[in-house]
């Protein structure tokens, strides 16, 4: 592959701020796909006893998988689902949140929605898989987790977590700026070389 480095995604710094706003439940933000891990979601929110709000599109490829495995879990009383949210939106939907749930099923090759959840201050739960270890630091922007009985019990330790650090270790490692730096110091090592 002639693979240099890894050059992490960023995103500009102010597009998503920390609200002033309330944590009242959990968060599950992006696809509605079986790779997605919106049942695990469901089920660590429910075990919890804490209320799950769910900002996800369905996609017509999936369509079949949600009607068969997700809109029965949707029915429960502690899952609200309010569909796919804009950039506009996702500060207030974000920053409520205790945690961002991020519970995949596959080799996440970023997971974009982690980021977004840590330019809020708000930290993530995500399931070790993929790209989570590079992008999530354990105990300082959230809990990296093997599986939904550990995510349980981190949910215990969230308030170990602090917001504001969240938020500055999100500027630190993925604004677009960081990101662009990055790029310009691979080329030019390899203009050097």
């Amino acid at each position: 592959l002639n693979w240099v480095r890894t050059v992490l995604h960023g995103m500009p710094k102010a597009r998503l701020t920390p609200q002033p706003v309330e944590q009242k439940y959990f968060a599950f933000l992006g696809r509605v796909s079986p790779e997605k891990g919106l049942d695990k979601a469901i089920r660590i929110a429910a075990r919890a006893g804490v209320k799950l709000k769910v900002a996800a599109k369905i996609d017509d490829a999936d369509r079949a998988y949600y009607e068969r495995e997700i809109a029965p879990l949707m029915e429960q009383p502690h899952v609200e689902y309010i569909g796919e949210i804009n950039d506009d939106q996702k500060p207030e939907f974000l920053s409520g949140a205790h945690a961002l749930l991020f519970p995949i099923d596959w080799p996440e090759p970023f997971g974009l929605v982690m980021i977004e959840a840590m330019a809020c201050g708000t930290p993530v739960i995500a399931f070790r898989r993929g790209s989570v270890p590079e992008v999530m630091e354990d105990g300082l922007t959230g809990f990296i987790v093997e599986n939904e009985d550990e995510a349980v019990a981190a949910i215990d330790r969230i308030p170990t977590l602090d917001r504001a650090k969240v938020r500055a270790r999100f500027e630190q490692r993925f604004t677009a700026r960081r990101m662009a730096e990055d790029y310009v110091s691979v080329y030019e090592e390899l203009i050097a070389a």
